[in-house]
């Protein structure tokens, strides 16, 4: 497994709440990415991120899952935006616990991309699945110009 090469957490400035090293409050989600290129994610999800007591909150998890499927189509150089997701929460997600995010891009024709991904707990078991579609996005010209690199996204 390689270090997942998110080139914004480059930028000091990365506020995306899922992964920005910049937003204090955020969950700093950190990626690998697989050898069958999965994108992958251990994480411990504190209790400030609750729903019911000792359970991660149901808009927590679509954003872990979102976050998931977005670095899955990063993990294919291209900086996409969600256009649809669904979720289905199988069990409840605990929070301080270990679990493990994993997502992979199903397919992609032109600037749409599909992708899914899942959360699991420390023993395998599936906790939540979401599929979602993803459109690529245009760097912004102020930007290019600017730095010679696309507008970066979390």
């Amino acid at each position: 497994m390689l270090y997942f090469q998110n080139d914004e957490r480059l930028y000091g400035s990365n506020r995306c709440f899922g992964c920005g090293v910049a937003n204090p409050i955020g969950l700093h989600l950190e990626f690998l990415l697989a050898d069958n290129g999965t994108v992958v994610c251990l994480a411990q999800i504190p209790d400030t991120f609750e729903g019911p007591q000792g359970y991660v909150h149901g808009g927590i998890i679509a954003t872990l899952l979102d976050e998931t499927m977005s670095k899955a189509v990063r993990s294919h150089k291209v900086v996409g935006m969600t256009r649809h997701m669904e979720v289905d929460y199988k069990r409840p997600v605990p929070s301080r616990a270990p679990i493990r995010l994993e997502g992979h891009v199903v397919r992609s024709e032109g600037r749409k991309h599909w992708a899914e991904a899942k959360i699991l707990d420390a023993e395998g078991k599936p906790l939540a699945y979401a599929k979602g579609l993803f459109i690529e996005i245009r760097p912004r010209h102020e930007h290019v110009a600017l730095t010679g690199e696309p507008t970066p996204h979390g």
